[in-house]
């Protein structure tokens, strides 16, 4: 490892001119696109309902050729599967409004080792899951009091909407740092990515090892209407349907084959080589997050400014990304249209396979989110299969997969601040390593973590934590989830693709 030696192997110094002066020179596991400077901003960057655009512009040409590419001579199967599918999701809609919040299956955090049969079930059909009391309730509070005072003493702190502060520019304070690290965090992770699974023992993958992705926290106030984020999914949008993005492991080679029903959302080798970040957009991740989540700070309920999700994973997966390939042969009838007419509209009589291919891309725009409305997504039908999640309380974890659909409440009507920290689930593979590695740097300088809008970000912070506190704060587990600590490769019962990819990690990180 870069640096002087301390207690346990671990450097108590790091700069980045050393490391550069001494880096690893290696193979690289990454696209060199992600590595360019990202313009200064905040949230709003990463979606065009947030930023200053009116509307996204109209996809380039070659989108057109990635649609014939991937019909080829499919059309018939792809028209078949869609129609399929458009039955399913009837019947899924009407099981979600019944449920509600309720269909979110939760856990307590002590029980996640004898997780009943029923929760893990429910987990991988809807892809959502809320971990109870993963941080003790009174240290959670601690941590949003700590930030608050962190905030309060750097009044400088970039944060959106900038004229009402709800969602803050910091990744480096001392109690985002103990969150990320935190024992049972680690051991949450860990258990929810044990749901990927792969048919290949050689995967250079291990969702077994947590890796660390610095990411924002928000503080949301009550009556609230400027983070009014709609439904979407993150991971990019175009790259599902390129060529060099997601199709580099195939991912969603079944949808596109007229087979969606037998396309597995957890199959995780197939997403070691795909690239979910082809245009470096100033929110896009290049990081593989089997999981997106958040760490409750505040107790938290529905219509109070929290989470809404999707509960269709796998169905809501192969609609958007079959949906550009169809249009309707009558229009919509209107939003206030009679229930008969509707219902005539949705019916797959109705859509047929476009008769030359588009190049559009429905809610998709090159450096930014997949966005989803009602218009645009008519089958999902938002309204209704958008549920909020379950009241939450200080030190819960809500995780989400990485395809599933979520949104923000419009408007926070509760009565008090509703507060998170975004904290993901990340397994090792070569491309997270590498990417961990420019992250450490990035902390080392106080500047925003690589995937995120640029500037001198918490360098001039007041407070904001230093390596000294995580030797003094952090366990070797945590050490290493940061890139900076060794991977054991004597460790029992791994793989021989884990094995392998952990060496890869240590020879990428100088270990």
């Amino acid at each position: 490892m870069f640096g002087v030696e301390a207690r346990g192997g671990l450097p108590v110094q790091l700069s980045r001119s050393f490391v550069s002066k001494h880096s690893f020179s290696g193979p690289t596991y990454f696209s060199t696109s992600t590595c360019r400077p990202r313009k200064e901003g905040d949230i709003s960057s990463v979606f065009v309902s947030l930023s200053s655009k009116e509307e996204a512009a109209p996809l380039d040409e070659r989108f057109a050729a990635q649609k014939k590419r991937l019909l080829l001579e499919r059309g018939g199967e792809i028209k078949k599967s869609w129609d399929r599918l458009l039955n399913k999701l009837k019947e899924e809609v009407g099981t979600i409004e019944r449920h509600g919040p309720n269909i979110v299956p939760s856990i307590d955090f002590k029980d996640i080792h004898v997780a009943p049969e029923e929760f893990q079930r429910e987990l991988r059909k809807r892809g959502v899951a809320v971990v109870r009391g993963v941080i003790p309730e009174n240290e959670a509070r601690g941590y949003k009091e700590a930030i608050e005072a962190y905030s309060r003493a750097n009044p400088g702190t970039k944060a959106f909407p900038p004229n009402d502060p709800q969602v803050f520019e910091l990744y480096w304070s001392k109690p985002q740092m103990q969150a990320r690290f935190h024992s049972n965090m680690l051991e949450t992770q860990r258990f929810l990515m044990s749901f990927w699974h792969s048919p290949d023992p050689g995967a250079l993958i291990s969702p077994q090892h947590p890796l660390s992705y610095a990411d924002r926290l928000r503080i949301r106030q009550p009556g609230d209407s400027g983070f009014a984020l709609g439904p979407h999914i993150d991971g990019g949008s175009c790259e599902r349907w390129e060529e060099n993005g997601y199709g580099l492991g195939d991912v969603y080679k079944p949808i596109f084959e007229g087979r969606w029903e037998e396309y597995d959302p957890w199959e995780a080798s197939s997403r070691v080589p795909a690239v979910a970040d082809l245009y470096n957009g100033a929110g896009a991740c290049s990081m593989f997050r089997m999981f997106q989540g958040w760490l409750g700070l505040s107790h938290t309920g529905p219509n109070e400014g929290t989470l809404l999700v999707n509960p269709l994973l796998s169905m809501a997966t192969a609609y958007t990304l079959l949906r550009p390939f169809f249009r309707p042969v009558t229009a919509h009838p209107g939003e206030h249209s009679s229930r008969i007419a509707t219902k005539t509209f949705l019916e797959s009589s109705n859509w047929q396979l476009e008769a030359e291919p588009t190049s559009k891309l429905e809610g998709a725009t090159p450096g930014y989110s997949q966005e989803l409305n009602s218009v645009l997504h008519p089958h999902l039908q938002l309204k209704k299969t958008m549920v909020h999640v379950p009241k939450i309380a200080p030190g819960d974890y809500v995780a989400w997969h990485c395809d599933a659909i979520h949104a923000v409440d419009k408007v926070h009507q509760g009565t008090g601040d509703s507060s998170v920290m975004y904290i993901p689930a990340c397994p090792v593979t070569a491309a997270n390593v590498e990417y961990v590695k420019r992250q450490k740097l990035d902390f080392l300088d106080g500047v925003p973590p690589p995937d995120f809008p640029g500037g001198v970000g918490e360098s001039e912070h007041t407070g904001r934590a230093t390596l000294e506190d995580l030797q003094s704060r952090t366990t070797n587990e945590g050490m290493r989830a940061f890139g900076l600590g060794k991977w054991n490769l004597e460790e029992d019962n791994l793989l021989p693709g884990q094995r392998r990819v952990l060496k890869i990690a240590n020879e990428i990180l100088g270990c």
